[in-house]
């Protein structure tokens, strides 16, 4: 179910992606700090694997945001980055076809998973380090079902990899669990996602968690008393009013068929919110559609440097949704399978994923940009739904099988509902 505060303001949901994450398509026309010596950006140290998977990253996020934007009602908040160190962990907890499905999702090639891990703890490492004026940080945990456990190796790998903390809580006190768990979001993302689960089940194993929090001060700042009222228009062609800054810069700047494009650095420049405008007649669907078929790094390269006459919403957009079907239809139908999901690396008890899901929220005014997501999943236990005694009541029509024990060869098959065919 798709939850939302709306504030009228479709192609600026567009922008979240990149107010978060986008260090690695940083340009080197952006302004930079007005006190370099003090907070010099440098670009981050990668190998070229991990170069590589930057663009495999980036396709991934385009994909999903396409997603996300043909799922969601109306204005969205998402963290693609968050999502990925999300299904890294499941993806360490994964053998076979389920983890070459996730691999693939996430634009890796199956057998990765080891450079995977490496990519994501550099990105742990080095992400918050790169702009004193700017606040990034990552945080991943398992919440455990205390009546099971995680494989020792699973938890040295993604404490290695990812940080990850891991706690052990008794899911039957549901309310209580919940609310350590929500707490744990919102100490994590200082108070903006607060509320990630309404309650835990005993049929699941544990709950993988990743908190991504972004606070950023724009290199140049809106003069709060240039900020009025104005007239919002929609895609269906109605009209709204919004609280819009106004501003006159030199910045990046680039315009296509399809958008315009002007990219605001925060701090030192190490971060910037990208802004993509559909042109009129054109739709923010059809900016995904863009992104999705021409690489960050290319658009990015693309772009020149104008004065520009800078129009923007000051705006704060709440949001949450279940992934499950978004993941199923991006490549990885097999984690959600219960029949023949292989989580065994995780734990002897993991049967599937029962659920992921993202809950984020963003609030953009004149000083900067503050922004937060909260990736969550649980993962069924072998034995959900089961208990100690089973009714079996054969008064409505089922079917018969007749099979042989050692191959398992099938003799005879039928149907029986109480009516005799001639």
């Amino acid at each position: 179910m798709v939850t939302m505060m709306n504030m009228k303001t479709p192609f600026v949901s567009l922008a979240v992606f990149f107010a978060m994450a986008l260090t690695f398509s940083a340009c080197e026309k952006v302004p930079v700090s007005d006190e370099p010596e003090e907070n010099p950006y440098q670009p981050m140290e990668l190998t070229t694997k991990s170069a590589e998977f930057v663009e495999k990253g980036n396709s991934f996020a385009f994909e999903f945001l396409d997603k996300i934007d043909a799922a969601a009602a109306g204005d969205y908040i998402v963290s693609p980055l968050s999502m990925q160190f999300l299904l890294g962990m499941i993806l360490d907890g994964t053998y076979g076809d389920t983890a070459a499905e996730i691999a693939s999702v996430l634009g890796y090639g199956a057998g990765e998973v080891d450079a995977v891990n490496e990519f994501c703890l550099s990105m742990l490492k080095q992400l918050p380090e790169l702009d004193k004026k700017t606040t990034l940080s990552i945080a991943n945990a398992l919440v455990v079902n205390q009546d099971y456990r995680l494989n020792d190796s699973y938890i040295e790998e993604t404490g290695r990899y990812y940080q990850a903390e891991v706690t052990n809580m008794n899911f039957g006190d549901s309310e209580e669990s919940a609310a350590k768990i929500n707490q744990w979001a919102s100490d994590h993302t200082q108070g903006i996602v607060t509320r990630i689960i309404e309650k835990t089940s005993k049929d699941i194993l544990a709950y993988l968690l990743n908190a991504l929090y972004f606070k950023g001060t724009w290199v140049t700042k809106f003069d709060a008393a240039l900020t009025a009222q104005s007239v919002f228009t929609l895609e269906d062609g109605k009209t709204s009013e919004v609280m819009m800054m106004n501003q006159v810069a030199r910045l990046p700047y680039l315009e296509t068929q399809a958008f315009q494009a002007v990219q605001m650095p925060y701090g030192n420049g190490a971060y910037s919110m990208t802004v993509l405008l559909p042109k009129n007649g054109k739709k923010v669907s059809d900016v995904t559609a863009a992104l999705k078929s021409t690489p960050w790094k290319t658009l990015m390269g693309s772009m020149g440097s104008a004065e520009v006459n800078l129009w923007f919403p000051k705006y704060e957009t709440k949001f949450g949704i279940k992934l499950n079907d978004i993941l199923i239809a991006m490549g990885m139908p097999l984690a959600f399978d219960e029949m023949r999901a292989d989580f065994s690396k995780m734990s002897p008890d993991a049967l599937c994923l029962s659920f992921v899901r993202q809950d984020a929220a963003i609030k953009v005014d004149e000083e900067g940009t503050e922004a937060a997501a909260v990736s969550s999943a649980g993962v069924f236990v072998t034995d959900a739904g089961q208990s100690s005694q089973v009714l079996f009541r054969a008064d409505h029509p089922f079917i018969y099988v007749i099979s042989e024990a050692g191959s398992g060869a099938v003799l005879f098959a039928g149907r029986f509902g109480n009516e005799q065919s001639e």
